[in-house]
């Protein structure tokens, strides 16, 4: 993956001081401005490997796969002052494209909670969830919690993901969120299309996945996985896996 040079030096804090008052759209401007800007703290552009397998039904072969996921939800800062932001899958999407990558499906968050290095345990808020300062609040509880340990981390938020549910809600322009796992390995938040798609709130992260998926050894994107009926099961679990991107 290449990433730009870091040519904006604000901190995940300042980000947040300056986004204080700010909606989702300015927010969501402000946040992949930074971003495309290479605003992003040098341990999240270090992809971490999550294999995945699935068996072939019809020659009863194991098929293994290799995809690369971001250690930790999207954020902004340098290494020593970084804050995870809450942005629209639209904001999402684009940079997703921009950095060759893509989100994730229901069955990948599942996978990557139990590849994950450090499995913390949610916290949920219940007052002005889609206020700037209450997701500047979560993202300090977070850190509480982890305490400086590194590693792939998981649990701390609800991803927003592609799923077949939304081409199939009869709702136009819908966001589809899973997961934010319990400890015991149980999601709080089973897949759900229920919010229009500028709805966000602290509890929604965004994790990158990288486009390229290795299939026994050999290099694919991710679309051609998902519309292989044998090989969308390493990485998709639903009846339909044929959504593949947010428009923007």
């Amino acid at each position: 993956m290449h990433w730009p040079e870091r040519s904006s030096a604000l901190t995940g804090n300042e980000f947040y001081h300056q986004a204080f008052a700010m909606k989702w759209k300015e927010r969501d401007s402000f946040a992949v401005k930074e971003i495309l800007a290479g605003n992003v703290p040098g341990f999240l552009k270090k992809f971490v490997a999550v294999h995945v397998s699935a068996v072939d039904s019809s020659t009863g072969k194991l098929i293994e796969a290799t995809y690369y996921a971001a250690p930790d939800y999207l954020s902004i800062g340098s290494d020593k002052d970084w804050a995870r932001i809450n942005i629209t899958p639209m904001a999402a999407q684009r940079i997703a494209d921009s950095f060759h990558c893509f989100l994730p499906t229901p069955k990948m968050v599942d996978d990557i909670y139990k590849a994950a290095k450090l499995k913390l345990e949610p916290v949920p808020l219940y007052a002005f969830r889609d206020s700037t300062p209450v997701m500047w609040h979560h993202h300090l509880i977070v850190e509480g919690q982890r305490k400086g340990r590194k590693g792939l981390i998981a649990g701390i938020q609800k991803d927003v993901v592609i799923s077949g549910k939304i081409t199939r809600d009869p709702r136009p322009d819908r966001v589809a969120i899973y997961g934010w796992h319990k400890l015991d390995g149980t999601p709080i938040q089973p897949l759900y299309t229920g919010h229009i798609n500028w709805w966000v709130d602290y509890s929604q992260g965004i994790r990158l996945i990288y486009q390229k998926i290795k299939v026994n050894g050999k290099w694919m994107d991710y679309t051609d996985v998902l519309k292989d009926p044998v090989l969308q099961r390493l990485i998709c679990n639903e009846e339909f896996c044929d959504f593949y991107r947010y428009n923007y």
